[in-house]
């Protein structure tokens, strides 16, 4: 990794879990664009083999914090680097998370707490620390990973991503005529790691409803540069996300199986 330099508010984005699926695509993409990257993950060996990649594909300068997002030392970590006025970040991308695959009731409450403190308290956080430097120059990005789920009623899961998609709303509303745009991305199924780790029966979900990650991105991408608040990659999916307003919790609430 070459050593780093202060960056222009325009040149630098900070991503969460950008070490693999969604996380790792907003990094590739961002890069492509000319962005220097700033990657946050836990595992540190992943990191240092991205970052090396991306710099020698794209010409860019890479930044790696090892962090656990659910410590609040991890946290600090990163905030402590989105606080820097030296090396202002301008665009913030809140990837992290992860998923319980059992019911509320089966999961350990433990796992539960970390699981919300992930989604929502740590991404609260980030964006409060980026937002202080951002408003400070008028100018800024932020882009907060949520789901289709937000617009279900499907679990916890739903309920973190459904405040995301809120916390974003009404962000952009606040911010934009300031200089930031905030927006939530709100994918359905898409080709990642994530189903795997949580050991989900992929077979269970139809063909049609995977989407590819590089497509989740560019979409999300191109809906925060115009200001669009909400982003929700792909037609079948918008037309999804319009239906669900009308559906009841009872038939939205299913929980996915466990791969055998």
């Amino acid at each position: 990794m070459t050593p780093t330099t202060p960056d222009t508010a325009s040149t630098t984005a900070l991503i969460t879990g950008a070490t693999a699926g969604i996380g790792a695509e907003f990094a590739r993409q961002l890069a492509e664009h000319g962005h220097n990257v700033v990657l946050v993950a836990r595992n540190k060996d992943r990191l240092g083999t991205k970052a090396a990649e991306l710099e020698q594909r794209y010409s860019i300068r890479t930044e790696v914090i090892a962090a656990d997002l659910t410590d609040d030392a991890g946290v600090a970590a990163v905030v402590e680097r989105l606080s820097d006025p030296t090396r202002p970040v301008g665009i913030l991308v809140n990837n992290a998370g992860i998923g319980l695959l059992h019911s509320f009731e089966q999961n350990d409450v433990s796992e539960e707490k970390q699981h919300l403190k992930l989604h929502v308290e740590t991404a609260l956080e980030l964006t409060h620390a980026a937002l202080q430097g951002m408003l400070a120059r008028r100018s800024g990005r932020i882009i907060n990973v949520a789901s289709v789920a937000a617009f279900a009623s499907n679990g916890t899961y739903s309920a973190a991503k459904a405040w995301l998609l809120g916390f974003s709303r009404w962000a952009n509303v606040a911010y934009s005529a300031r200089g930031v745009k905030v927006t939530a991305v709100c994918p359905g199924f898409t080709h990642t790691e994530f189903h795997e780790r949580m050991g989900m029966d992929k077979t269970m979900v139809p063909r049609w409803m995977w989407l590819e990650v590089r497509r989740v991105v560019s979409e999300g991408l191109a809906d925060n540069q115009r200001g669009k608040a909400v982003s929700v990659p792909s037609r079948r999916y918008k037309v999804l996300v319009a239906a669900l307003q009308f559906l009841p919790a009872r038939v939205t609430a299913v929980r996915p199986r466990r791969a055998k």
